[in-house]
């Protein structure tokens, strides 16, 4: 179920930058209970993000739209705060990082 719900996560996009979620390292944990409840643990790329509203209920939504889940929260934590180096090396290429 966790592929199910990364492969989810990979849809959802930070409309300021042209890559998903997960690939941007927002995404610190995925908790899947027996019960089919799932808690996702993310950030934001800042306090201030534009979209900070909208992005974890899109999240919350898609996670909840997985074959098995039956509930599903988004944590926001800022701790450690976000930054470049988290996201993977597609991320980086695809923004001309690396």
């Amino acid at each position: 179920m966790e592929n199910k719900i990364i492969n989810v996560l990979k849809t959802v996009y930070d409309p300021e930058i042209p890559v998903d979620v997960y690939e941007l390292g927002l995404i610190y944990g995925i908790a899947i209970e027996d019960s089919g409840h799932v808690e996702v643990s993310m950030t934001l790329t800042s306090p201030s993000c534009p979209v900070a509203e909208t992005l974890p209920v899109e999240v919350e939504e898609k996670v909840k739209g997985v074959h098995g889940v039956e509930s599903a929260k988004v944590n926001i934590t800022f701790d450690p705060p976000w930054e470049k180096s988290m996201m993977s090396e597609e991320a980086q290429l695809e923004l001309g990082f690396l």
